[in-house]
């Protein structure tokens, strides 16, 4: 399991600029127009992830096999879109279907490239995209409560349940607040998660700055990291144009081009790395002589359910996990080491599998 990341923003943000670059593709074309982005591009890169390469260096394993991370380029969203304007409706439909939001924030100055509003403020842009998002969810809510009444009055135990949570979600709109924003029950969640609210979803706000403030950000990127703390999102400051430069490179010549710019890593590591903690993700591993393979699960999920990430059949048959932790598999040198060693454990049904692990499933067929 990977996760869907939505990429949007307000058109010549450098939204399609950096989805082509994160997925090495030209799919998204990018060009100094509004809406040229007219259908969602989808496009798979590989979670980075330095720990995998050493399990499989270790294993001798002929395969290496990372956990993917899908991003979906979004056609550009102007104000009016909740009613329909330019592409509002595709850009209202397609968001449904990704598990975060990317807004991408132009941060940077370009008399070539024209802004919709004529000016660059990237709070405003964020407040623009939100105010339509927080717009659709309210007519979509109004739908819905009145598609529900006769159930309601009817006494149907679903209906009534819905009926709470929607205007619990209604009052928060209408007091100038996204959905996500409201605290609800334990059991609450599942229903509150499938009313599918825009605004429920998390938000990572991308700065697009030039190529060399990349490594400091500046004054915008600074207002979006004090409002992203404000309302309890995720910010990460990126370079569109120097990932596209990336893109094409090989590893060595990438790493010896961010040293040159004073960078770390990658945007696309941070990138990922910010969406992990947002939806709460973390990675654990089965490795042997075939393949060594990373796979994405949500923080706390039980052994059997992180089985059925691998196949249906593992979650249903599930016996037990035989469990060894990263740190561990490296320290003494593999899985017959760690055994040795007594530090391979036997996991049952209530284990809750925890970043890093390396696991191997023993199931009925």
């Amino acid at each position: 399991m990977g996760f869907r990341m939505g990429i949007v923003g307000l058109p010549n943000v450098g939204k399609s600029t950096l989805f082509n670059a994160l997925t090495r593709t030209a799919s998204a074309q990018a060009a100094n127009f509004p809406f040229c982005t007219i259908e969602p591009n989808v496009g798979e890169v590989a979670v980075p992830d330095k720990r995998l390469a050493t399990l499989a260096d270790i294993a001798k394993s002929k395969q290496v096999i990372p956990t993917r991370l899908t991003f979906v380029d979004i056609a550009g969203l102007v104000k009016g879109a909740s009613k329909g304007e330019g592409l509002g409706n595709q850009f209202l439909a397609n968001i449904r279907e990704v598990d975060a939001i990317a807004h991408v924030l132009r941060c940077f100055e370009d008399g070539d490239v024209v802004h919709v509003d004529g000016r660059v403020d990237p709070v405003a842009d964020a407040e623009t995209i939100e105010t339509e998002l927080m717009i659709a969810d309210m007519e979509s809510i109004e739908k819905r409560l009145q598609n529900i009444v006769r159930k309601v009055r009817g006494g149907d135990k679903e209906a009534v349940q819905q009926e709470r949570l929607l205007k619990m979600a209604m009052a928060a709109l209408e007091e100038g607040k996204p959905v996500r924003t409201v605290e609800v029950a334990e059991d609450d969640r599942k229903a509150w998660r499938m009313l599918q609210l825009l605004t429920q979803k998390p938000v990572l706000y991308v700065c697009n700055v030039s190529e060399d403030e990349a490594a400091t950000g500046n004054a915008q990127s600074e207002k979006v990291a004090a409002m992203a703390a404000e309302q309890g999102n995720a910010h990460v400051v990126i370079s569109a144009k120097i990932e596209e430069e990336i893109s094409q490179l090989d590893e060595e010549e990438a790493e010896m081009f961010l040293e040159e710019l004073g960078l770390a890593e990658a945007g696309l590591d941070r990138m990922i790395r910010a969406g992990y903690e947002l939806l709460h993700l973390e990675t654990y591993f089965t490795v042997g002589p075939k393949e060594a393979r990373a796979w994405t699960i949500p923080i706390g999920t039980l052994a059997p359910a992180a089985a059925g990430v691998i196949h249906g059949d593992f979650e249903k048959g599930f016996i037990r996990a035989e469990t060894i932790s990263y740190d561990d598999f490296v320290e003494l040198g593999g899985e017959q080491a760690a055994k040795d060693a007594g530090k391979m454990r036997v996991e049952g049904k209530a284990y809750r599998v925890k970043d890093g692990d390396v696991l191997h499933f023993l199931f009925n067929t």
